[in-house]
């Protein structure tokens, strides 16, 4: 992309700086700048690695600054065997079980409850 000319909008200056810039860029007192895409983009990718990080250093720079500053245990794998039984009335009995443990006492809400809850609800003047 070849080089651009910047075009000020005297309507879109934020501040009196930027004002007083683009008139005097308008009233042809200041040359506008140029701006090189390419250019400005090659020159931002150098700067986007660091010299180290070129390097084998900057591998263990990192390596040693992610490292874990404290050993956590290593979690083991436990396998569970399920006997199968083939009958359906254990899976029912399993299901009640896990459907009761699930809901808990959530479902068991009396009128007194209710009113209870109104009443801290209310507020006090």
């Amino acid at each position: 992309m070849p080089d651009q000319e910047i075009k000020p909008n005297l309507n879109e200056a934020s501040t009196q700086d930027a004002q007083l810039a683009a008139e005097s860029i308008a009233s042809g007192e200041e040359k506008a700048p140029t701006v090189n895409f390419d250019a400005d983009y090659a020159a931002a990718q150098k700067f986007s690695v660091s010299e180290i990080d070129r390097t084998g250093e900057g591998g263990a720079a990192a390596e040693s600054a992610t490292a874990p500053k404290y050993q956590t245990s290593k979690p083991q794998e436990t396998r569970t065997q399920t006997q199968s039984t083939g009958n359906p009335d254990d899976f029912i009995e399993l299901a009640k079980e896990v459907g009761n443990s699930q809901a808990g006492d959530a479902t068991n809400v009396s009128d007194d409850l209710v009113k209870q809850a109104l009443e801290k609800g209310e507020r006090k003047n």
